[in-house]
């Protein structure tokens, strides 16, 4: 079955950064666009980025521009959110997506928590 595990998340301070790890299993990986997505305190679930499959295009929330990397490793079925110049706002569970087969599949989510 599809599988996502989320990992990386901790507390940092402002300005400082994170790298966050979703590792897949159960499906193709390389055929799937994968996306991170992240849910605040008291706040609905937003998308944060988008890689594609095979050509890695990536895109990226207006906020999260020039902060936040997207990537990809196909041969480790794993994805990646480079965090950078981290805000309190930032602060959220993040959660790793997959949609295989028109069905939604999340991951657990990982806490991420920017405070001094």
């Amino acid at each position: 079955q599809v599988q996502l595990v989320e990992s990386g998340g901790g507390l940092v301070q402002p300005g400082g950064s994170l790298r966050l790890s979703c590792a897949a299993s159960g499906f193709t990986f390389s055929s799937y666009a994968m996306y991170w997505y992240r849910q605040a305190p008291g706040k609905e679930r937003e998308w944060v980025a988008t890689i594609s499959s095979v050509d890695t295009i990536t895109n990226y929330a207006e906020s999260m521009k020039g902060r936040f990397t997207i990537s990809r490793d196909n041969a480790k079925n794993t994805m990646y959110l480079q965090m950078n110049s981290l805000k309190p706002e930032d602060t959220a569970l993040y959660y790793c997506n997959a949609k295989v087969r028109l069905v939604n599949y999340w991951g657990q989510g990982t806490q991420v928590t920017v405070s001094s």
